[in-house]
């Protein structure tokens, strides 16, 4: 399938709802779990989603149609929101979440993208030349990526409470979400 800007924007304004309608009100048990050391809970996921809207796809963004690959995206701490996290129930990060899309979104508005710039490039410090194409895209995959996480990581919870029928659930037996940039 090939990136569409629109049908991107779509998925991307839609990852809060989902959040919301998962996490909202769940027990602890389910948002601070985890699969086991070194593993993020759903409460952490949200975080990092958050973290990611502030300071990684709109400034990459920006940088591509900036500088091109004069210049190299800026490091992204992909655990840089946790510190802020503390004591924070998971509703108050979804309101955050809720908020830092929205400004993401109204900020992807405002660079009044056209097809032209959709083949325009910045430099990754791993993988060299990318596309803004390319890095809206990944935008929309990220959201999926971590759905499927928090999802995995709440089936994880009931790895022995479903017996047998682990053999059947596709969710037990997921490897990860994916490797370290």
């Amino acid at each position: 399938m090939k990136h569409s800007l629109e049908e991107t924007v779509i998925l991307l304004a839609r990852t809060p709802d989902v959040l919301n309608t998962l996490l909202r009100g769940m027990p602890e048990t389910w948002t601070l779990s985890t699969e086991g050391e070194g593993t993020w809970s759903p409460l952490q996921i949200v975080a990092h989603l958050i973290h990611a809207d502030r300071e990684d796809w709109i400034p990459r963004a920006r940088v591509i149609l900036e500088h091109g690959e004069d210049r190299p995206f800026p490091p992204f701490d992909r655990e840089g929101n946790f510190r802020a996290i503390q004591g924070k129930a998971v509703e108050e990060l979804l309101d955050e979440f809720v908020e830092a899309r929205a400004a993401s979104l109204r900020a992807l508005g405002d660079l009044n993208l056209q097809p032209q710039d959709m083949e325009k490039r910045g430099r990754h410090p791993s993988f060299g030349a990318v596309t803004l194409s390319e890095l809206l895209a990944t935008w929309a995959a990220h959201d999926l990526n971590h759905l499927h996480q928090i999802s995995r990581v709440m089936a994880h919870q009931y790895r022995e409470a479903v017996g047998p029928w682990t053999k059947f659930l596709g969710v037990m037996h997921c490897g990860g979400h994916g490797a370290s940039a």
